[in-house]
């Protein structure tokens, strides 16, 4: 992310579209997790979205990895007060393996607050997502779409990836040939924005 989208994700305006909008919307579709349940948090960014996980969505630990050494620092000063119930490493979400050691069926949730549209081969991110959920575990998505990326004010601003971007429904498509079943999903403001949440099936 450049300088530009790296003050917005970590603006109080965009905390409070999580906190408030988006978390309601995630937890409308998947629910909040089973007891004991380990997540992941792919792109973790400062930890926000690795403090929602645990105070909103119950988890009982989580994961969080991003490529960003400086915000892996930020996230760990955001999350200290949880102690072993985090950790935190610096790595790719297309290689959780590397990162984080992540074994199949590792975890029983993994969420995506905004991160898979960074990255070039989001296909290999989304498997990589079905990979490493347990069977029976969910896939919560935030996502901004091609559409979205092609408006003016998003090029001339932002840093993303320019070729091979995916539309809502693409999105959806490749986490069918993972092996995801979609349990929800909406699109806001035309197609921009997709959320929803989806199952590896037992």
């Amino acid at each position: 992310m450049n300088r530009a989208e790296t003050s917005l994700v970590n603006s109080p305006p965009r905390r409070w579209l999580q906190r408030f909008y988006e978390v309601p919307v995630l937890l409308r579709f998947g629910g909040r997790l089973i007891p004991g349940a380990r997540a992941v948090e792919i792109g973790c960014g400062s930890g926000y979205g690795c403090r929602l996980i645990l105070e909103r969505f119950g988890a009982a630990a989580v994961d969080g990895v991003d490529l960003d050494p400086a915000m892996i620092g930020r996230a760990g000063r955001r999350l200290a007060c949880y102690g072993d119930r985090v950790r935190l490493a610096q790595g790719s979400a297309t290689d959780l393996r590397t990162a984080l050691d992540a074994d199949d069926d590792s975890y029983s949730a993994v969420f995506d607050f905004g991160i898979v549209h960074h990255i070039p081969d989001w296909r290999a991110a989304l498997a990589e997502v079905a990979r490493v959920l347990a069977p029976g575990g969910r896939f919560y998505f935030d996502e901004v779409t091609a559409h979205a990326l092609a408006r003016p004010s998003y090029r001339r601003l932002f840093d993303h990836p320019t070729e091979d971007r995916f539309s809502a429904g693409q999105f959806l498509d490749e986490l069918a040939r993972d092996g995801l079943v979609v349990l929800g999903s909406v699109t806001r403001i035309r197609g921009d924005y997709l959320l929803g949440v989806a199952a590896k099936p037992i």
